[in-house]
């Protein structure tokens, strides 16, 4: 009975301190629910339920190494349909011996539309950053197949759904907003031998002309925008005429036709002076002083190094380094924000042989038989360009660079030389839409694979566009000769320089 006496309260105690300690268990417990979700040194030790996944429609696969670099467009002679449900054209290419690149064995990602669905944040995953799984939320994969997360601004969202449009496919849709500006007041930046509204043409349908995207929105081009985007930065073209015909499309652009004395001539600053007894600059560059914006082209037409080889003789032959990029881009790189590349259309005997330039490799005349054919030394010296252009990137990573697919030619029975004409007036006549999943400049898409530089793909969506060249109407061209290479402007460049500022 004693025993019983003194054990009861000893119970008693023991059992009241369990009591205490799961009530403190308890409340810890409790505590500690109710703030895990707002803890994220918490939250980031597990991992997460909802993480996210690429989209199954996102696949890599391998290029055929049997693949070979193909000549561009640049030489067509005759024409075949292709993917297009309005009838596309494009030119067979003449067979060449061709240099096989080693980035023809690279991996290519290949991102379908579906991955371009646009994203928008709701207040609610602003807040815990984190995206639903099931919702109606689409992630938007940039081009280089990185998912971001998180909390992006609305100017990050425009940017990552512009980069994931595909650009390539879409249509032509008449739109009465059209041009984006006058080519009867644009003669500050315009040639008179591209401004179309100057000379005897009188249909310009044409220049009502809108490029519609498939899968997403074209951002509306604005010259204010443009300027705000490239504040105290510098873009430059850097290519043939068809470069400087998008170079003067850009200035009319920004300008939107209109008189600019505040713009200011700045050539001298990158070298860009008439030489002696030349008649005119190798380039032209302006700046915005609003926004300390440089917008300059630069003439090299082949994209490789030009040396006289005798620099007292007026006649020089000049030494065509096949394995150098021009020195303009070595000189000024550094001072380049955009830069867009192109070439293709002087790379014939005739054009060499009229312009005196002679094949160098490893400083001496070329006596590689594979490279001197003119397709192989063409895609030689762009692969080399490239090639230098990319391992510069890492030392200027402020650089976005862009190399520019071919602008297509549309001679019909015969060339330039041969009584070859463009007399189609009528929009759209050979095709409207564009729905190929892989660009017609094979060569120009075989030469930025695996590198970081983007391909600025006009080629398919400009071959439809027959009706938009200079045409009988040039005011240069000797009497029966048609120039079906470069465009009137305004008109298709203009929707060059919309992709390039989308992309931008």
């Amino acid at each position: 009975m004693r025993l019983r006496m003194k054990g009861t309260p000893y119970k008693m105690r023991w059992r009241a301190k369990e009591l205490s300690l799961a009530l403190i268990i308890l409340v810890c417990t409790t505590i500690f629910i109710l703030t895990w979700d707002r803890s994220p040194t918490l939250t980031s030790t597990l991992p997460s339920k909802n993480q996210l996944q690429l989209s199954p429609d996102i696949k890599t696969v391998p290029v055929d190494p049997k693949t070979h670099v193909k000549e561009d467009i640049s030489t067509l002679t005759r024409s075949e349909t292709v993917n297009n449900k309005e009838g596309q054209h494009v030119d067979k290419t003449r067979s060449t011996n061709t240099a096989k690149s080693s980035s023809d064995f690279e991996e290519v990602t290949i991102q379908k539309k579906e991955a371009a669905a646009k994203h928008k944040h709701s207040p609610k995953r602003e807040e815990t950053n984190v995206i639903e799984s099931g919702s109606d939320s689409k992630l938007i994969a940039e081009t280089n197949n990185v998912i971001l997360r998180g909390n992006t601004s609305e100017q990050e969202e425009k940017s990552m759904e512009h980069q994931a449009c595909d650009y390539r496919k879409g249509k032509w849709v008449i739109d009465d907003r059209r041009p984006l500006y006058s080519g009867h007041g644009c003669k500050q930046w315009l040639a008179p031998m591209w401004a179309c509204r100057m000379m005897q043409r009188q249909d310009f349908a044409f220049e009502k002309l809108r490029w519609q995207p498939k899968d997403c929105e074209m951002e509306e081009f604005e010259g204010s925008k443009f300027l705000k985007r490239m504040k105290d930065k510098t873009l430059a073209f850097v290519g043939d005429s068809l470069g400087r015909q998008q170079f003067q499309s850009l200035m009319c652009m920004i300008t939107a036709g209109k008189n600019s004395p505040d713009v200011l001539d700045v050539g001298k600053d990158y070298g860009l002076v008439i030489p002696p007894g030349g008649k005119r600059p190798n380039g032209w560059a302006y700046r915005f002083p609003s926004t300390n914006t440089t917008v300059l082209y630069y003439w090299s037409s082949t994209l490789c190094d030009l040396e006289p080889l005798n620099i007292l003789n007026p006649q020089t032959e000049y030494a065509m380094h096949l394995d150098r990029p021009p020195a303009f881009l070595r000189d000024f790189l550094d001072r380049i924000d955009v830069l867009v590349l192109n070439s293709g259309h002087h790379w014939n005997r005739g054009k060499l042989k009229a312009n005196k330039w002679i094949m160098y490799v490893g400083g001496e005349p070329n006596t590689n038989r594979r490279i001197a054919d003119m397709g192989s030394a063409k895609n030689f010296t762009i692969h080399s360009t490239l090639k230098w252009l990319n391992s510069q990137l890492p030392k200027h990573p402020h650089l976005k660079a862009f190399y520019r697919s071919i602008s297509p030619r549309h001679f019909v029975n015969g060339d330039w030389n041969s009584g070859g004409s463009c007399n189609n007036t009528i929009p759209m006549s050979i095709g409207k839409e564009v729905l190929q999943e892989e660009s017609t400049d094979q060569s120009a898409a075989n030469a930025v694979r695996g590198t970081r530089i983007a391909l600025l793909d006009i080629t398919a969506l400009s071959q439809v566009r027959d009706e938009g060249h200079i045409s009988r109407f040039s005011l240069t061209a000797s009497p029966g000769v048609q120039d079906c290479l470069h465009w009137c402007l305004p008109g298709v460049p203009d929707t060059w320089n919309e992709i390039l500022f989308a992309l931008i």
